[in-house]
């Protein structure tokens, strides 16, 4: 069975179009990990020119996991070194997987 990790990237008072920019940033370094697939929640692309988007939604990616088994450590860490390089602001980050959540926000890079 395929391990799937949610993440959820926020940032307080952003623009949809920056939080999906951040998201799309995350997404391709974690495509160069050990991983079989990383995509948007269905439904959760910004259309070109939207206005009112839910910006929660279009923060969130599937991880697949796969079978790896340092995938998830592979995960955390390219998180927390992309974190590290958000300078200018420091987004929320929610992973969920099945019934575990580790939510992180204002923290320092260490």
């Amino acid at each position: 069975m395929e391990s799937r990790l949610k993440i959820l990237l926020s940032e307080e008072g952003a623009e949809a179009e920056r939080v999906a920019k951040l998201t799309g940033y995350l997404r391709d370094e974690l495509l160069h990990l050990d991983v079989d697939d990383v995509t948007a929640v269905p439904g959760t692309e910004v259309p070109p020119g939207a206005r009112a988007v839910d910006v929660a939604q279009v923060g969130a990616l599937l991880v697949t996991l796969g079978s790896s088994t340092t995938a998830l450590r592979q995960v955390a860490s390219a998180i927390r070194e992309w974190w590290s390089r958000c300078r200018d602001s420091r987004p929320s980050v929610r992973l969920a997987m099945d019934d575990d959540v580790l939510e992180i926000s204002e923290a320092t890079p260490e």
